[in-house]
């Protein structure tokens, strides 16, 4: 007899408009230079790689978005899971003084010295002068492509969003991560890199990692009042 296998059950989708489509990426420590030559350092997790080019996702007020356009150069800190308590000690703060509005709304605060904060330590990158954090597995260095000003077309973001590509210029990985007799190939099963699901912290666990600092601040506080999805 022929074994029979049972269709999964299909569940009715919900029309949702969520105020954050943060599904899961990795964090990504942006490091770069301020106007002075000191450090700036900032979390973010709206990033992907085709090749050795990235796109980043930013606020048009940040200070690592003034930084990487005027300096044209950036480096790309990729935390492991176990660097949670580091990143997260980031959280609701920003190198820009004074504080943007938005920011400042959702309890941000000024804090000049990032790595201090931080306690993750900083060195010059090889080809970039901004900042590698050498705690973090990998340390990618990249230099500014083009800069793309999203949501033109919508009155209520415009000016607030930028996608940023960057081409890469230098990687740098822990031994630990390696794979054994391929010294260019990171190994997945070694590399466990941090992620944030809708402001919280995972890694390649089913379990979240720890309470999140950003996740204190209410979703809705990301919406604007008066912005709808496009049709």
């Amino acid at each position: 007899m022929q074994d029979t296998i049972e269709s999964p059950t299909i569940a009715t989708a919900d029309i949702i408009e969520p105020a954050i489509l943060y599904f899961g990426t990795p964090v990504v420590l942006v490091g770069t230079c301020n106007e002075d030559g000191s450090y700036n350092l900032a979390p973010m997790s709206s990033a992907w790689w085709v090749g050795w080019r990235c796109m980043l996702g930013l606020a048009r007020e940040s200070k690592t978005t003034a930084n990487l356009i005027r300096s044209g150069e950036c480096v790309l800190n990729l935390p492991s899971a176990g660097l949670v308590g580091a990143v997260d000690r980031l959280a609701r703060s920003t190198g820009s003084d004074p504080v943007p509005p938005g920011k400042l709304w959702r309890g941000y605060r000024h804090e000049k010295d990032k790595f201090g904060l931080c306690g993750l330590t900083a060195t010059r990158g090889d080809t970039v002068a901004a900042p590698r954090a050498l705690e973090c597995p990998v340390q990618i260095e990249a230099k500014l492509a083009h800069v793309h000003e999203m949501a033109q077309e919508d009155a209520v973001w415009r000016g607030n969003l930028t996608a940023i590509e960057v081409r890469v210029t230098r990687v740098h990985a822990h031994p630990q991560i390696m794979m054994a007799g391929e010294p260019n190939r990171i190994d997945p099963d070694k590399w466990r890199p941090l992620i944030m699901s809708f402001q919280q912290f995972y890694g390649l666990t089913p379990k979240k990692l720890q309470r999140s600092e950003l996740g204190q601040i209410p979703e809705s506080m990301y919406k604007p009042p008066d912005w709808r999805p496009a049709t």
